[in-house]
């Protein structure tokens, strides 16, 4: 594909798809439908391997109040795929990003990345029957915003990381905005152990480490967090965290999504903020999710559930939740980390125009230091005209 591009990995959806085109395997379906698969658990004359314990794989067993509701495995990868595509007008309707990010208990969408990630499913005959079954409906969805479309942005990626080095990493990254992020390690634990006093953005952490998984919007939502919209960690940091929690982690595609949400690259909109407060209010205004995965929460009145530092002392006693003692303060206030993230990411924007790309963070650094210096001059100069005049 990059021979078609010019020796370059298309950095578009959309161009992807011109250059991908529809694979040539599409137009003829596989001969094994899903009506003519076994029964799930049926395995014929096949052996069954035990599953190897935690122990065994070299791990240490550990206690949790709760357990990903995921099973592995090729049989619940085909059960699961049934189920999704039997609602013929759910597939045809889908539309990402749109859906619940608060939907734990029926989450709003497939979950078969895991199984897509570990060959438990093959991404192929998914997209065989998604196709055999867009024959059969009037109208659907179409990419990028389809579900066979979400299976094209998982090729997306592979294309781009394949033909980008250094695509897990800013430096040396061609495709990769400089961008002088914090090193702020007290910032990245309090993200990560769920403590930024921020119950949406605490509660979807806790999900991920429960489940190893979390709704695409509820990703979206501490991706940008922690990077553009409040904290200004750095994404790679991010990126390590989802890596090693999630159960559907894959190397192209986390990596491209954290360059996405974090306004490195693919997506430049940085003024587009999730807020950790009124986001997941508009999907779920009495706080299930928060209650469901922040239990030292679920007496807070739904007024205060999004904001409990707001809530006053007579109801955080009556909530059995002191706000600062049971549940951390936030650690930023979001109104005023917002405006000074967006304040940096124009300033490292427009750093990274002015030396054509061809620059480091640290150099960055070293420029807006230097810009801050040049100012000071004028800003006293005016300051003495104001004093005069």
């Amino acid at each position: 594909m990059s021979k078609k591009n010019g020796g370059k990995p298309p950095l578009s959806y959309q161009s992807f798809l011109k250059l991908a085109g529809e694979p040539s395997w599409a137009s003829s379906p596989l001969s094994i439908t899903l009506s003519s698969l076994p029964p799930v658990g049926n395995t014929g004359n096949c052996n069954i391997s035990e599953v190897p314990t935690v122990e065994e794989l070299g791990y240490e067993e550990t206690q949790q109040d709760e357990l990903s509701p995921f099973r592995g495995g090729e049989t619940e990868a085909l059960k699961r795929l049934r189920e999704s595509i039997e609602n013929k007008e759910w597939v045809a309707k889908f539309e990402k990003p749109k859906g619940d990010p608060s939907a734990f208990l029926k989450p709003a969408t497939t979950v078969l990345s895991p199984y897509l990630k570990f060959g438990c499913l093959s991404s192929r005959y998914f997209y065989i029957c998604l196709k055999d079954l867009y024959k059969n409906v009037k109208t659907h969805t179409v990419p990028p915003v389809s579900l066979a479309g979400q299976l094209l942005w998982r090729d997306f990626f592979y294309t781009v990381a394949f033909g980008t080095p250094s695509f897990d990493r800013m430096r040396g990254n061609k495709i990769c905005k400089q961008i002088p992020w914090n090193d702020d390690d007290e910032l990245l634990v309090a993200w990560r152990e769920a403590r930024t006093g921020f119950p949406w953005i605490d509660a979807i952490m806790t999900q991920l480490r429960m489940w190893g998984w979390m709704h695409h919007l509820a990703r979206h939502c501490v991706a940008c967090f922690l990077t553009r919209g409040d904290l200004f960690v750095h994404w790679e940091k991010g990126r390590d965290v989802f890596e090693r929690l999630l159960i559907d982690s894959d190397w192209a595609i986390n990596n491209g999504n954290w360059l996405w949400l974090s306004c490195s690259s693919f997506f430049y909109q940085y003024n587009r903020i999730y807020s950790p407060i009124s986001f997941g209010k508009k999907y779920d205004p009495n706080g299930d999710y928060i209650r469901h995965f922040l239990p030292v929460l679920k007496d807070m009145p739904k007024e205060y559930i999004y904001e409990p530092w707001t809530a006053p002392l007579s109801i955080q006693n009556k909530a059995k939740c002191i706000i600062g003692r049971d549940y951390p303060k936030p650690v930023v206030a979001h109104d005023s980390a917002s405006k000074d993230c967006r304040r940096r990411m124009a300033e490292a924007y427009a750093l990274n125009q002015k030396m054509s790309g061809m620059v480091s963070a640290e150099d960055l650094r070293n420029l807006r230091r230097k810009l801050e210096e040049d100012k000071k001059p004028e800003v006293e100069n005016k300051r003495q005209r104001k004093l005069i005049g």
